[in-house]
């Protein structure tokens, strides 16, 4: 058992995430997340972060910079393999610059190379549509809509996961969409509020709440008195 598999059993869910992300927000403050100068440049970075340190994002975004290539038409013209290249950094970079050029296939083809157009689109008819591109899953799909797009879709990533499973607010196993629900049905549907706790949550998990060899001791949320909760979710 973790020494954060702590919170009251009679602190409901919607209390329990109150608290994190106040207790987290405290600690922590404001996290001005996602570091970027476009939406463009969220979105790839979305896709390059998947499966790396967000260190090695950078190389790979500040060589796409460097190059002049971070914008959709040098995206659409550049060859596949010198675009690998430049994203190497970022690891899988093969795999990811299909993906980039995936994304930038489908923003051509139904909206005309306008990011813009998506603002004012139905906010789950854009996560459907994003879903069908090569590459993209919920977390990133939701990374781009949070992020890019301001919408409100809380991103549930490995950190999410870690640490409300050692608090004891979910059982392992439990489902993206599932999880997702439990925080848009328990916290206002505020898309500042999604951004800040992810974020925040991400912080933890790097630098407290690690996979192995946690550091429980430190970890602000040993604030909350040791007492187990019930697993529900």
């Amino acid at each position: 058992m973790y020494p954060c598999h702590n919170i009251k059993k009679n602190m409901g869910l919607k209390d329990g995430l109150e608290t994190t992300f106040k207790t987290l927000y405290d600690n922590f403050g404001p996290q001005d997340w996602w570091p970027a100068e476009s939406k463009l440049e969220i979105i790839i970075g979305a896709i390059l972060t998947q499966a790396v340190s967000w260190s090695n994002v950078e190389i790979a975004l500040n060589n796409l910079k460097n190059e002049n290539v971070l914008n959709i038409d040098s995206l659409n013209n550049i060859d596949q393999d010198d675009l690998a290249e430049l994203i190497k950094a970022s690891g899988y970079y093969n795999m990811k610059a299909k993906k980039i050029k995936a994304f930038i296939h489908f923003i051509i083809k139904e909206y005309n190379g306008d990011l813009n157009i998506l603002v004012n689109c139905n906010n789950q008819k854009i996560k459907n549509e994003l879903l069908e591109v090569y590459g993209i899953g919920p977390e990133t799909a939701d990374s781009i809509l949070l992020y890019a797009y301001q919408k409100p879709f809380f991103v549930i990533d490995r950190y999410t996961r870690r640490i409300l499973t050692r608090i004891g607010y979910i059982k392992e196993g439990i489902t993206y969409d599932r999880l997702q629900y439990l925080f848009i049905d328990n916290l206002s549907k505020d898309f500042q509020l999604y951004n800040e706790f992810h974020a925040l949550l991400v912080n933890l998990g790097k630098n407290y709440c690690l996979k192995n060899s946690p550091i429980c001791k430190e970890c602000p949320l040993q604030k909350f008195k040791k007492e187990e909760r019930d697993v529900s979710c």
